[in-house]
This record gives structure tokens, sequence and C-alpha cells, in this order.
């Protein structure tokens, strides 16, 4: 991973701060629902789409969401970090009820649908603009960790082998999600299927 600047990381810190911040429950509703509404309709329809459909898709006013974030760039960063952070929070959940290998085949079907769901921001993340620099550092900062976990359970139940690297697989898995043609997310799809079979533990001979 490149070494990031203390001047950006401080910014990044400060950034994430803004909209986590202790807020009323009502007001933290808001939040969560404007940041679901937002990612759904980047998803659909760009991050250019115009501010009064997410916030219809929210069930909150248009000042709402400038009240929150106040240039369109927070609202971008804030729906990206959201996803993130909730994909890497469902490890623990999906450790906690399912066997090993099964948590972790949960756990990368609901990557998959991140990273599905960021060509929304894709526009956005390519723009060039410094707001966004700190986002692929947050986005390996986060699923890192919360690979690395269930891949260290599944090993230690003897279900895949020991030597994955969790920072290798999350970009080969990001690197299949992306179609280049109609029907191309099935193919993606059986290939991820063929990359997860690769890490079962060999059959003794």
């Amino acid at each position: 991973m490149n070494k990031t600047d203390p001047k950006q990381d401080s910014a990044d810190t400060q950034d994430t701060a803004n909209w986590r911040r202790p807020v009323r429950a009502d007001a933290r509703r808001n939040i969560n629902a404007l940041l679901d509404a937002a990612m759904t309709v980047f998803a659909a329809s760009g991050v250019d789409a115009p501010m009064r459909e997410i916030a219809d898709q929210a069930g909150v006013g248009v000042g709402t969401i400038y009240r929150h974030f106040p240039v369109r760039a927070d609202l971008i960063v804030a729906v990206f970090r959201h996803e993130v952070d909730a994909c890497a929070e469902a490890a623990a959940a999906l450790s906690a009820e399912h066997p090993p290998r099964k948590a972790l085949r949960c756990w990368v079907d609901r990557y998959i649908a991140l990273v599905s769901a960021k060509r929304g921001l894709a526009a956005a993340l390519r723009s060039g603009d410094p707001g966004y620099d700190g986002l692929p550092a947050y986005f390996e900062d986060r699923l890192s960790p919360a690979l690395e976990g269930l891949l260290k359970t599944a090993a230690a139940a003897g279900e895949i082998r020991s030597d994955v690297n969790a920072w290798e697989l999350l970009w080969a898995i990001a690197g299949l999600c992306g179609p280049r043609r109609v029907g191309d997310s099935e193919v993606a799809r059986r290939m991820i299927d063929l990359l997860l079979d690769g890490l079962r533990v060999a059959p003794d001979a």
C-alpha cells in the first residue's frame, strides 16, 4: 500500500468525523436513509444525478441533504465509506451465524455486491478530485482485515488453504467483477466460484 500524506490522513479523519459526529436519533436515521438512497441513485443514474431524486428516494427534503453534506463530494465520500463500513462489519455477523467456509462465501457475495454498486461512483473516483484521494486506502484498510479474519478462521478449521492473502483476494475478485459486455456478470460470478474452489484444502493423496 502506498504511503499517505499525514495531512491528507488528518483531513480524511476530519471528513469522516463530520458525518459521524453525535447527532439525534432522528437525524441519524435521516443520514442513513440519505446514504442508502444516494447509493441506489448513484448506481442507477451516476454521481451527477439530481439531489431532488436522492431526497425523494430518502423521503426527506433537499435542504436536509445540504445540511449534512454541503457539497456533492461530501455526499459521495460519505456514501463510499458507508458502503465499505457495512461490508466490513458484515464479516463478524456472518462468522457468528455460519460455519467458516459458508461465512466466507456469504461475505464474498456481499463484497461482490459492494464492488458492483461502486460502479455508480466510478466517474467521481476517477475524476482526479483530491477529495477522493484517501478512498482507495480506506477501502483496503477496512476490508482487508475483515476478509483476513474470515480466511484465518476457515483455515484454522481446515476448510481452506492457510496461504491465502486477503489483499490479493480482494483485488482478484474486484478485477473479475468488471463485466465489459452484457451477460458478463454471470461469467464473472462463475469465475469467482472457481477462484474460491481453488482455496479448498486439497484432499490427501
